[in-house]
C-alpha cells in the first residue's frame, strides 16, 4: 500500500470574479522510501496541491479529492485536532522560504523545540539534546550556540538547513521540500540535495521534491510527475521521462535546457508547444 495515495485532487480559489482551479483532477502516489518529484514551471499547482495535504490553505480555497490517504488515515474525513497531530509529526514540509518561514522573533533554538514538545511531549532536558543532535545532523556547526542565534543572524543555507531540523525532528515517514534550494548559491544547493536525499536513506522516508529545476529530477528522483495550469501532464520514472517524454509539454520543457538550445536563443516553452501544433496540424 501506498504511503500517501491521492485520487483526483482539485482545489480552487474564490476570488471577486468568481473561482480560479488552480489545481484540477490530479492523482499521485508515494511510496516509503521513494523520492518523487513534483515539476513544472511556476504557477502550475505544485505547491498548492502539497498545501492542501497539509491542510495549510487559507479559508478562500476549496479542497475535494474523491481520496486522500496517508499512512491507512483518511485525511479528508480527519478533524481539524486529527490532523495537527499527523502534519509535523508523520508528514513534514520544507517551505520554499526559510527566512521568511522561520519567525524572526524566536530563537533557532526555541522554535525547533516547539516541535519537539509538541509531537513528541519531551521533557526540557531531552528537548535540547534532540535539538543539538538534530542540527549536528544537518551540519550546522557549532551547534549549541546556534540554538541561541536568531534567524536574522544565520546565512540563507544555514536557515534551511534550520528548516530541514524542524521538519525531521519527529522522524516522519514522508517528507515534503517545496523548491528547497530556492534563492541559495549552487554550491549550497548541491549540498542542501545532497543532505535531503542521504536523510531520506537513512530514515526511510518517502520523499516528495517540489521544483522547476530539470536538473533536481535528475539527480534525486526515481519518478517525476509532471504538471501544467495544475493539471497532470505525465507520470513516469526518471530515465523514461528523459529518455522519451510522452507529453508535448514534457518534451517543450526539456527543449528549454541550455543543453538544448539551437543557435544563439534559448527555446521556450511557448515557442515549442507552437511548433509541435504546427507539426501535428493542431492549432497551437
Amino acid at each position: 500500500m501506498a504511503l500517501l495515495e491521492i485520487t483526483n485532487l482539485s482545489v480552487g480559489f474564490d476570488t471577486s470574479t468568481g473561482q480560479f482551479m488552480a489545481v484540477q483532477g490530479i492523482d499521485l502516489s508515494v511510496d516509503a522510501r521513494e523520492v518523487l518529484a513534483i515539476v513544472g514551471e511556476s504557477g502550475s499547482g505544485k505547491s498548492v496541491a502539497m498545501l492542501a495535504v497539509m491542510g495549510l490553505l487559507p479559508k478562500t480555497a476549496t479542497v475535494t479529492a474523491d481520496r486522500m490517504i496517508f499512512n491507512g488515515h483518511d485525511m479528508l474525513t480527519m478533524t481539524t485536532k486529527q490532523r495537527r497531530e499527523i502534519v509535523g509529526r508523520d508528514v513534514a514540509m520544507i517551505f520554499q522560504e526559510p527566512m521568511a518561514s522561520l519567525n524572526p522573533c524566536f530563537t533557532v533554538g526555541f522554535q525547533l523545540e516547539e516541535v519537539l514538545r509538541f509531537h513528541m511531549k519531551m521533557d526540557a532536558k531531552t528537548r535540547r539534546k534532540r535539538a543539538i543532535e538534530l542540527l549536528q545532523q544537518v551540519g550546522i556547526p557549532t551547534p549549541e550556540e546556534r540554538l541561541n542565534s536568531f534567524p536574522h543572524q544565520m546565512s540563507g543555507g544555514q536557515c534551511q538547513r534550520v528548516m530541514i531540523a524542524i521538519a525531521i525532528a519527529c522522524n516522519p515517514k514522508l517528507l515534503i521540500a517545496d523548491e528547497p534550494t530556492t534563492a541559495l548559491d549552487v554550491t549550497i544547493q548541491k549540498q542542501i540535495l545532497d543532505l535531503l536525499v542521504s536523510l531520506q536513506a537513512k530514515y526511510g522516508m518517502g520523499l516528495i521534491m517540489i521544483t522547476h529545476d530539470m536538473g533536481v529530477v535528475a539527480e534525486t528522483a526515481d519518478r517525476v510527475i509532471v504538471q501544467y495550469k495544475g493539471r497532470k501532464m505525465e507520470e513516469a520514472d526518471v530515465l523514461s521521462l528523459f529518455e522519451s517524454p510522452k507529453s508535448p509539454y514534457t518534451r517543450a520543457l526539456l527543449s528549454a535546457l541550455p543543453e538544448n538550445a539551437t543557435g544563439d536563443r534559448l527555446s521556450t516553452v511557448a515557442d515549442f508547444m507552437k511548433n509541435e501544433a504546427a507539426v501535428s496540424g493542431a492549432p497551437s
